[in-house]
This record gives C-alpha cells, sequence and structure tokens, in this order.
C-alpha cells in the first residue's frame, strides 16, 4: 500500500477492529505517517510487557522479581531495545488475561 494514498479512516477502523478496542491517538498517528512524519516506534512486546506488569499492579522491581528476571532486562523489554523470548511472550500474555496469575507466582 502506498501510505500516501492511504485511507486513515478506513486504516484505522481495521486496526480498532483486529484490536478490540478504541485505540486512542490512533488517527493522528496515521495522519503523521501519511505525511512522512516519523517518531518512536513501540512494538507490540513493549506494549504486551507493559501490560503486564501494569494488570498485576506492580512496579517494574516487583515484577521482575515476580517473573524471575533482572529488571535491567524488563527495562530493556519495555524500551524496546530488546524483545523477550517466547516463553515470556506466552506468560505476559496469559498474565494480561488472567492477572490473577501473576499473583500465584509469587507462592509458587
Amino acid at each position: 500500500m502506498d501510505i500516501k494514498k492511504m485511507n486513515i479512516d478506513a486504516v484505522a477502523e481495521a486496526i480498532e477492529a483486529d484490536a478490540g478496542e478504541a485505540l486512542r491517538d490512533l488517527r493522528q498517528a496515521l495522519k503523521e505517517a501519511k505525511a512522512g512524519m516519523t517518531g518512536r516506534v513501540t512494538t507490540h512486546e513493549q506494549i504486551l510487557v507493559r501490560q503486564a506488569r501494569e494488570k498485576s499492579g506492580l512496579t517494574q522491581t516487583a515484577f521482575a522479581e515476580r517473573i524471575e528476571t533482572p529488571v535491567a532486562t524488563l527495562r530493556d523489554w519495555e524500551q524496546g531495545r530488546f524483545a523477550p523470548p517466547g516463553g515470556v511472550l506466552c506468560l505476559l500474555r496469559l498474565i494480561v488475561k488472567h492477572p490473577e496469575l501473576s499473583r500465584e507466582l509469587a507462592s509458587a
């Protein structure tokens, strides 16, 4: 797809339908992309790490301890310097859907 010819509303609707929710600032981001403006890129993995930690209600330090990962590694994942390995991504998806699993990890 030629980004300059992109129908912003149609693309936004498709993305939101896939996400299952309205995404704040999506249309603005698409307008900026269409205009050739570059900015910070956030990966799905970064979002997943943050979501799992936030749904657990924990700080970075506490969440890193809970999943037995160095806090520096967790920060790298959240900031997009590195992507978590596949097994961790699977665990994070489970925690996002079932935050109570995070508490069970503490007692395991």
